[in-house]
């Protein structure tokens, strides 16, 4: 298989990274002072990811929830720990530009899978273990069909139909279909839950 559309992408990585970390220095200083004036210290969220061949990077975001107590932790609570601040973040992506940041050192790439935590390494099954063969990515199939709003299964198996057919071209119609996802905050929120629902741990075979 030819190299040359990796080779492409990273050297699109690299130039939107690079002009994008420049480009909204000024909005990612901004946010940071806000954070540390509105939520205190730590600025930033860090959480191990799996990224290409199932290695572990740390993502970087912004933090958007105050820090949880030791009985308040999980997803159960986000809605408590979650500001209004946070969800204004979360709903402009703003709380994303850190990721920057990975784009350049190629921890991710611009289309992919999303990257997840690395404790919901043994919740896969079976063909959604192809999401590993490539880098994640900070947009991707699963993201413009719906964000936070998809599904487990229908999320899972996406990423690996995005494997599937992955093109270049392909890569490029995704990146347009998430700018007005972005513009308009569109599936951020899940139902009820303020974030994503967490990987179910008994799940059947897939």
């Amino acid at each position: 298989m030819s190299r040359l559309p990796d080779a492409v992408r990273r050297m699109f990585d690299v130039i939107v990274a690079a002009a994008g970390i420049v480009l909204v220095s000024p909005v990612m200083a901004a946010a940071a002072l806000l954070i540390r004036l509105r939520l205190g210290s730590g600025v930033l969220f860090r959480q191990d990811r799996v990224g290409l061949g199932g290695r572990p990077f740390t993502l970087l975001k912004f933090r958007t929830m105050h820090h949880a107590e030791a009985d308040r932790d999980g997803p159960e609570h986000d809605a408590d720990r979650l500001t209004a601040f946070g969800r204004c973040l979360r709903a402009t992506s703003v709380d994303e530009l850190p990721s920057l940041w990975n784009l350049l050192r190629g921890d991710v790439t611009l289309v992919g899978p999303r990257p997840l935590p690395v404790h919901y390494w043994d919740r896969y099954r079976g063909q959604e273990y192809r999401r590993f063969e490539v880098k994640p990515g900070i947009t991707g199939l699963a993201q413009v069909s719906g964000r936070n709003l998809v599904d487990w299964p229908d999320r899972l198996a996406l990423d690996v139909q995005y494997v599937r057919e992955r093109s270049l071209v392909g890569d490029v119609r995704i990146l347009l279909r998430t700018v007005p996802m972005v513009l308009t905050g569109a599936g951020v929120s899940h139902g009820s839950a303020v974030t994503m629902h967490a990987l179910p741990v008994d799940r059947p075979g897939a």
